[in-house]
């Protein structure tokens, strides 16, 4: 670890779940962790706007309007890239997708909490995105 301030990542991320309570995490190619579908959110866009793009390049997801309901800002170190917090803007999604993997994505799994707990998860899934789901 060095001595410097850890650099942020502004990422857009969807907190999906279906009906059941199940929630859709994802884990990037050559990762271990598992997280949110979402990412990195580019110069002059929007943050709903960086969440549709990426659920579209990752699990092949196309939003409506009106699907996504924002729940806040989060903060957490980031799984895959040291020296680095991701500052998330979170939207919740209720859906039933089957996701078709894209882009970097290697995995993307449908869990109940019991079987994410189990999971290596990212440290904002386990820290924010878990106990935050639970209430929705």
């Amino acid at each position: 670890m060095s001595d410097q301030a850890p650099r942020t990542i502004q990422i857009a991320a969807a907190l999906i779940n279906d009906d059941a309570g199940r929630l859709l995490l994802v884990r990037k190619a050559g990762t271990e962790w598992f997280m949110q579908a979402g990412g990195k959110i580019e110069n002059g866009e929007s943050p709903l706007s960086a969440l549709r793009r990426e659920l579209s390049e990752e699990i092949g997801l196309t939003l409506a309007n009106g699907d996504a309901r924002y729940l806040g800002r989060y903060s957490a170190p980031a799984a895959n890239e040291p020296d680095h917090v991701v500052e998330a803007d979170v939207f919740h999604v209720r859906i039933r997708h089957d996701p078709i993997t894209r882009s970097e994505i290697e995995e993307a799994v449908w869990v109940d909490h019991v079987a994410a707990t189990a999971l290596p998860l990212a440290p904002l899934t386990r820290d924010h995105i878990l106990p935050l789901s639970r209430t929705l």
